[in-house]
């Protein structure tokens, strides 16, 4: 079995040799950046997750994360910040990120985010479905692609699992609860009201299809497939 490889981004190096330390201990490879320049340089594809520090010097980790997925680059993510407000972990979710820890943090919380967050992405790397369709609306899950009329569509990688969620499983009801422990894991930290944040920006995104996305009142969330009724 092929090693994970794990590049972390801090600008203080107390963290980062204790991040390395830690993580080469429970058998991960480790690549080390003090700052998010430094880190694009040195990112490839052979990297499995990014521990990405917040507040750097230079270019933050907000901006670094929204470069990564304009770029179409789908690696998970690790926010660590001081900060540990809702707003900051809206921020983080809405630039694409998969996790947010706030410092100063427990190593061993760390780490079993890490191999949560790993898990998952494993988990979803084979899809039994790759391709689903509605009219003009099609999701490439393999290739985690979106099109409305052929036109491609930039989602974040949560946008694009919610989307896919419900799609696949259309007409059942997810509450936030389920689409959270769908999407996100077995992440206590993550708020009910963040689903409702990535559903509105899902919806801007959707145009024409943008209704489809239904809020049962009092239920949650499910996609409605059904033709709409003639005048």
């Amino acid at each position: 079995m092929m090693e994970e490889k794990i590049l972390v981004v801090d600008d203080e190096k107390d963290i980062c040799d204790i991040l390395q330390f830690n993580l080469e201990h429970e058998g991960y490879k480790v690549d080390l950046a003090n700052s998010a320049e430094d880190a694009l340089a040195i990112l490839t594809d052979k990297h499995s997750l990014i521990i990405l520090d917040v507040m750097m010097g230079g270019m933050s980790g907000f901006k670094m994360a929204e470069r990564l997925r304009k770029e179409d680059n789908h690696i998970p993510i690790i926010f660590l910040a001081a900060k540990n407000t809702e707003n900051d972990m809206l921020t983080g979710f809405s630039t694409g990120g998969d996790d947010y820890v706030a410092k100063p943090f427990s190593v061993k919380e760390l780490l079993a985010r890490v191999k949560s967050v790993l898990k998952r992405t494993n988990s979803n790397k084979k899809p039994a479905q790759t391709l689903l369709q509605h009219e003009g609306l099609v999701v490439d899950i393999l290739n985690n692609r979106v099109t409305i009329n052929d036109v491609e569509v930039s989602l974040t990688k949560k946008e694009f699992e919610i989307l896919s969620l419900l799609l696949q499983t259309s007409p059942n009801v997810f509450t936030r609860s389920e689409i959270l422990n769908q999407v996100w894991g077995d992440n206590e930290f993550v708020l009910d009201r963040t689903v409702d944040v990535h559903i509105t920006r899902l919806r801007k995104k959707m145009g024409e299809y943008s209704s489809l996305i239904v809020n049962r009142s009092g239920f949650g969330y499910y996609l409605n497939l059904e033709p709409k009724a003639a005048e």
